[in-house]
């Protein structure tokens, strides 16, 4: 026999036996990826269910916490590092092709991506075949919760959107038109209103939709509507240059229909909250002492997130709704996590960055202990600007002289007061002025000095313990708080007249901060009640859409940026501390704000009532109308 032939007679047993093997074992062929789930297998398991919804939450990024900060396109603060995108927006210039900087939180291709998501959750939550139903149903309602806030990011900066409920496929037509503001308002209410039934009675872990959160969203959305900006005829009366010739006023508030009952339903949704809970401290019959009152607001920053002394733990109770951080969830490191507020706004003088310096203008509007506006023409004011003021000044602004954390814990001990230097002093009568450590001629990183004589204060963890330049802290970002919807409550019940329990719930909020009680009625009390929302709810998100939903935005944002320059200059025989330190019984000081548009050359625009779509998104769907002022 020939060889070949052999050796094939005797291997054909056993690749008879392989064939049959192989056969046999076909299942190999439909391994699953170990790097990846199944659609099939992820709505089949409710820890799987419950992970891709968790991830929805993602969406809210880090809150308000990156580096710049919306606080800088509004009149509570400028952004210290030019060349950001900040100036665009501010100076006017924003166009479609040039959106200026836009934060993740907002931006409309990355909230349409995650309202992707909540449909591709409710869609398959509705077939999912795990057998926990109570599960099912909570994570349908943190579905329409987060699909709501989406939708009332895209709203309150853009007007009417593509109102989207479901998730598309492959080679279907994207293209859809915007609805109208009404319709968007309406779909979000009624998310609002299904959350609500769904979580109601489920065990939620902080962090996480709530039926609270729900109603407090509703409450935000529904206060929104009711305002000028969205009042077609009224908003076309004051901002003809726009919105009166713009062929789409649907798109951006209502066209017909009765305001008082608009007003009434923000009402009653701000109400439903405050029975749903009861807030911080809001149980005062007098006001509390300036330092309680400061120690309450400082509290409530933290969100039970820092072990400061004088700090409430029992504050968390005012976060409806929150964005935790924790060392597990952010692993990148300072300036990176969001978690880095200290470092981005912190001194100079204590290697941080300053960001968004508070300007003038807000320092300017904390009314003084009295209840009084503050006056520069006041003399005595004008003297010591700093003195007897709203406690919540001190527990929100840095200013020059203000104590705050140990420099010795970051850097040799340059000054053992452990104060703020935004200013300059004399060492030597008459003789040249020494600038501060926290000034932009510092010897400590001069160049991420303030230009506007203040830094931030809220929301940097006061622990000393905490170093901001190179430790990251854990304060919560507070998306919805209590707060918000008890001033939602009384700016409704001014609009409809009802100054007995607008006074009522606003005098609440001005105990816990220190502050007198409010007995104004009609127009005198609307605008108390603007001032209190600008003070209490500083560097929250809320300044940018306040302005321009009371149409105020011209007298207010547009401004011209106010900074202050304070000098020290010795008394009569007195001889300079070595080290400087901030002392009224050595130094006679000067406070002079003056206008500086070289950072920021502010200005108002019209269009600037909302942002542009962008370009490409127009280019790819063909039926975007754009908002007024930006051409076609």
């Amino acid at each position: 026999m020939n060889s070949k032939i052999s050796f094939f007679v005797r291997l054909l047993p056993v690749l008879v036996l392989l064939l049959l093997g192989a056969a046999c074992s076909k299942k190999f062929l439909n391994t699953q990826p170990l790097n990846q789930i199944s659609s099939t297998a992820t709505w089949a398991d409710g820890g799987l269910s419950e992970a891709f919804v968790t991830d929805l939450y993602n969406g809210l990024q880090n809150g308000g916490f990156y580096e710049q900060e919306l606080a800088s396109l509004s009149d509570e603060s400028v952004f210290v590092h030019p060349g950001r995108g900040i100036n665009t927006i501010n100076e006017g210039t924003l166009s479609p092709s040039n959106l200026g900087w836009v934060d993740g939180t907002y931006e409309w291709g990355a909230m349409y991506s995650r309202i992707r998501g909540t449909n591709v959750a409710l869609e398959n939550l509705k077939t999912a075949t795990f057998s926990d139903a109570v599960l099912n149903q909570r994570l349908q309602g943190e579905a329409h919760f987060l699909r709501a806030y989406f939708y009332h990011q895209l709203l309150r900066y853009y007007g009417g959107v593509p109102l989207i409920a479901h998730s598309y496929g492959l080679n279907q037509d994207y293209t859809v038109a915007r609805n109208t503001f009404a319709d968007c308002v309406t779909f979000i209410a009624a998310d609002c209103d299904t959350a609500v039934t769904l979580l109601t009675g489920k065990t939620l872990a902080r962090g996480r939709a709530t039926p609270q959160a729900a109603l407090a969203l509703k409450s935000r959305i529904l206060l929104y509507a009711a305002s000028d900006l969205h009042d077609i005829p009224t908003a076309k009366d004051s901002s003809k240059t726009v919105i009166g010739p713009y062929a789409n006023p649907e798109l951006l508030g209502y066209i017909s229909g009765d305001r008082p009952t608009r007003w009434k339903a923000a009402r009653d949704a701000a109400l439903a909250v405050l029975q749903a809970g009861s807030g911080y401290k809001l149980d005062l019959s007098a006001p509390a002492s300036p330092a309680d009152a400061q120690n309450y607001y400082t509290s409530i920053a933290m969100g039970g997130g820092s072990n400061a002394p004088g700090i409430d733990k029992a504050a968390s109770v005012e976060l409806i709704f929150e964005r935790d951080f924790t060392s597990q969830l952010y692993t990148g490191g300072p300036g990176t996590d969001g978690t880095s507020v200290g470092l981005d706004n912190g001194p100079n003088g204590y290697h941080n960055w300053a960001g968004n310096a508070p300007i003038q203008q807000l320092v300017d509007d904390y009314e003084m202990m009295d209840g009084t506006k503050f006056d520069w023409t006041n003399p005595a004011e004008a003297t010591a600007p700093y003195k007897g003021r709203d406690p919540r000044l001190y527990a929100t602004i840095l200013y020059d002289g203000a104590g705050w954390k140990p420099r010795s814990k970051i850097t040799s001990n340059p000054d053992p007061a452990n104060q703020i230097q935004s200013g300059q002093f004399e060492i030597t009568h008459g003789g040249a002025l020494q600038a501060g450590l926290d000034t932009r001629q510092s010897p400590v990183e001069n160049w991420n000095g303030s230009w506007t004589g203040y830094y931030m204060h809220k929301f940097i963890d006061p622990d000393p313990n905490v170093v901001d330049n190179n430790t990251r802290q854990y304060v919560p970002w507070p998306v919805l708080r209590y707060t918000e919807a008890v001033l939602n409550y009384v700016e409704a019940s001014i609009e409809l007249g009802d100054n007995v329990n607008a006074q009522l719930w606003l005098n609440k909020i001005r105990f816990r901060a220190g502050m007198p009680a409010t007995t104004e009625t009609g127009d005198a009390l609307r605008q108390r009640l603007r001032n209190e929302r600008r003070v209490e709810l500083a560097y929250e998100e809320h300044r940018y859409h306040d302005a321009r939903r009371w149409m105020i935005a011209p007298a207010t944002l547009g401004r011209k940026n106010v900074f202050i320059n304070v000098v020290a200059t010795l008394k009569p025989g007195a001889v300079a501390p070595s080290p400087y330190r901030h002392d009224e019984t050595i130094y006679n000081y000067s406070y002079t704000p003056f206008v500086d548009i070289s950072l920021e050359n502010r200005t108002w625009l019209d269009k600037m009532y909302f942002r542009p779509i962008s370009r490409d998104e127009v280019n790819k769907n063909s039926k975007l109308v754009q908002n007024p002022g930006y051409g076609n």
